[in-house]
């Protein structure tokens, strides 16, 4: 159901969420054959929101190792720019539920759900190089190894509210569970499986 490249950008992903050095470098080559490059650094670049600033930081090290390729130019956005389009993508994302999505996350803190919109949605996930089909479709597989599941239940619903087919989300949730213990493994399935039926059903 996945194309080479993409199929390589989400074991990627996946091998991100294990924290696994080995398993990263591996995946970092098999992308390096088969992805698309600028895709590459823009998966790795969003990964800082989910794993932290040290494990992409260290992604990124060993990208540059295995590919052989120096740093891109900066892009230099305008931040300005970031609140609108931000609001813009995470409505697209969560559909139905962005309402209420930021009213618990201002409950938590405000400044949460500012950073969230403004820097995870307008900053990062908003930057061009990458689709947000293909984006959130890295998210799931990463969450999924990471083990991080009321995340990864509203991403599998964002990777379809973003244009990914279920065949791809179902890609995406097999190359982590690839990575993952039967019990686990078992726990992603029954997630995506409950989601996908659902939204056959609606």
């Amino acid at each position: 159901m996945l194309e080479p490249g993409t199929r390589a950008l989400l074991g990627l992903a996946a091998a991100l969420g294990t924290r696994d050095p080995a398993r990263v470098r591996h995946a970092a080559l098999q992308a390096a054959r088969h992805a698309v490059p600028a895709a590459v650094e823009e998966l790795l670049l969003q990964s800082h929101l989910f794993i932290g600033f040290p494990d992409a930081i260290s992604a990124l090290a060993t990208w540059r190792e295995v590919s052989g390729r120096d740093a891109p130019a900066a892009l230099n956005e305008a931040a300005a720019a970031w609140a609108a389009r931000g609001e813009q993508l995470c409505a697209s994302v969560y559909g139905g539920n962005y309402t209420r999505l930021r009213a618990n996350v201002a409950a938590l803190h405000p400044e949460m759900d500012r950073w969230m919109v403004e820097g995870g949605y307008g900053r990062v996930l908003g930057r061009p190089g990458l689709d947000l089909a293909t984006r959130e479709l890295g998210i799931v597989a990463l969450l999924a190894t990471w083990g991080a599941p009321r995340q990864l239940h509203s991403h599998l619903r964002g990777a379809l509210n973003a244009g990914a087919t279920a065949g791809q989300v179902d890609s995406a949730v097999e190359l982590a569970c690839d990575l993952l213990d039967a019990g686990r493994a078992a726990g992603v399935r029954e997630l995506w499986l409950g989601i996908r039926i659902r939204r056959e059903a609606a």
